[in-house]
């Protein structure tokens, strides 16, 4: 895989559902971003962030949508404006260490959350992941729906669960990472990822559903990535 190839998944993930679907890498988010521009970093972000780690990550993680606390501002999933500038000192990674060749930025107006948004699920992520002594190269983090799927009647900064529709617009999105990234081993968080990866024939022997680290589900999620993590060697 090559740079080439993150470019034609970047242009894949142009067209997202209509309806109440934020795009972070090609929508601006006219009431929360800083300037018009925004759409630009993120892509330059995440572009950076996949580039950083094709032909090395060994784990892929799979949620089930991406949240307004985390991928909505910095364009990268399960990943928060915190974690990204090196804020969060639960996680232990720095911004120098993020990315080989760019530097972070936030894209949320500082007046909405001054230090930057931060996120539960990403916190959890990434600080177990780095604990069990896993580079942050070694794995990479994905939505089995791609884009934000918000409650319209609460506006962006919402979540939502993505519908079946939804979820099946993201289906070729899904495959075309898992294309991009033929991990040793796949894991689904919660039911949603799990059935999404299943209907997409992802090997069983690649294919592990844990439980979300969300709504008290932590102390069994970091459990089960330690197991995963283990058989990885």
């Amino acid at each position: 895989m090559s740079a080439e190839s993150v470019e034609k998944f970047l242009r894949q993930l142009k067209e997202s559902p209509s309806g109440a679907v934020f795009n972070p890498w090609w929508h601006v988010d006219e009431e929360n971003d800083t300037g018009p521009r925004e759409p630009r970093i993120r892509r330059k972000q995440f572009r950076a962030y996949l580039c950083d780690r094709l032909g090395k990550a060994r784990l892929a993680i799979v949620g089930e949508a991406l949240g307004y606390r985390g991928g909505h501002f910095t364009g990268i999933p399960m990943t928060s404006e915190r974690i990204l500038l090196g804020r969060n000192k639960n996680v232990g990674i720095g911004a120098k260490q993020f990315f080989s060749d760019i530097v972070a930025c936030r894209t949320s107006k500082q007046e909405i959350c001054r230090d930057g948004f931060s996120e539960p699920t990403a916190t959890i992520v990434w600080s177990s992941l780095l604990k069990l002594g896993i580079k942050p190269t070694e794995f990479v983090l994905w939505n089995a729906f791609p884009w934000h799927s918000f409650d319209p009647d609460e506006r962006l900064l919402s979540n939502r669960t993505p519908t079946r529709s939804e979820r099946a617009a993201g289906m070729p999105v899904l495959k075309a990472f898992l294309k991009l990234f033929p991990c040793d081993q796949v894991v689904a968080l919660g039911r949603i990822a799990t059935a999404q990866l299943e209907a997409i024939d992802v090997d069983a022997s690649r294919l592990r559903g844990i439980r979300h680290p969300a709504s008290g589900g932590a102390k069994l999620f970091r459990k089960q990535i330690a197991e995963v993590v283990k058989k990885l060697g």
